[in-house]
């Protein structure tokens, strides 16, 4: 493409709209213009280049666990996570996800780390690359009548028992599920060194986040739409002024109410 003979602004609007593949070739075709605007272009494709280039450095590292496994013979992987084990009311959720071996997804993290339009980004992504992926969630009612550990597990045995795969490996954060006759790798911090773990972290968490929002048009004084249910200032003082509601946590709320 002649761009020399183009409006700089017209360049910026063409190049910046291409994929990376392209970007790489453009700068081959733009380094010889003098322009101050082609120049700073071509300074801010090389940064863009650079950090796709580390993204993709960092995304294989997470994703050691799984090529381990992989290598070993496994075919299905799938990495877990809970979400909603610490807030007064709710219920607690667990999500997992398998992935084929080249599946690449920039941006995966522990959810925690990430904002919530970057988690709802990434949610769509993972549902539309991974080859499975699943939900378990127990409510309030159930925590409280059999704990929260139990009910973590029960969320997590759902989530994997409604894979339409069965995994021969599962990657979980940091604990090893009962009751499951599936190999288990526990990994401490799974969510941040794990490419599954980090997937299933996000998937739970975007779904819990949004039932606790459809509970906050229900219960609104408590504000469930800002704090999920965890136990923030506003909603302590909340529950004291109205009491609890339906979908408190009871066994969490003993020393509040």
């Amino acid at each position: 493409m002649d761009y020399l003979n183009m409006p700089v602004d017209e360049v910026k609007k063409i190049v910046l709209g291409m994929d990376l593949n392209n970007k790489k070739k453009a700068i081959d075709d733009l380094e010889c213009d003098s322009r101050r605007g082609i120049i700073n272009l071509v300074k801010r494709l090389r940064k863009e280049i650079e950090d796709h280039n580390i993204e993709i450095e960092r995304i294989l590292k997470l994703k050691e666990y799984e090529y381990k496994y992989f290598k070993k013979g496994a075919k299905y992987i799938a990495g877990i996570d809970e979400v909603g084990r610490g807030p007064l009311a709710g219920p607690v959720y667990a999500s997992a996800v398998i992935f084929d071996m080249d599946c690449i997804i920039e941006g995966i993290n522990d959810s925690k780390k990430l904002s919530p339009q970057k988690r709802k980004e990434l949610y769509k992504e993972i549902k539309a690359k991974a080859l499975c992926y699943a939900t378990g969630w127990c409510d309030e009612k159930t925590i409280d009548r059999i704990n929260i550990l139990n009910a973590t597990y029960e969320a997590m045995r759902q989530a994997i028992g409604k894979l339409s795969i069965k995994p021969q490996v599962i990657l979980v954060d940091a604990i090893r599920i009962p009751k499951i006759n599936i190999f288990q790798v526990p990994i401490v911090k799974g969510d941040a060194l794990s490419f599954s773990i980090g997937a299933a972290s996000i998937v739970a968490k975007v779904e819990r986040d949004e039932f606790m929002d459809e509970l906050h048009k229900r219960y609104p004084v408590y504000n469930f739409a800002s704090n999920k249910g965890y136990g923030t200032k506003e909603h302590i003082e909340a529950i004291k002024n109205y009491g609890p509601c339906p979908v408190h946590r009871k066994s969490f709320i003993r020393n509040i109410v």
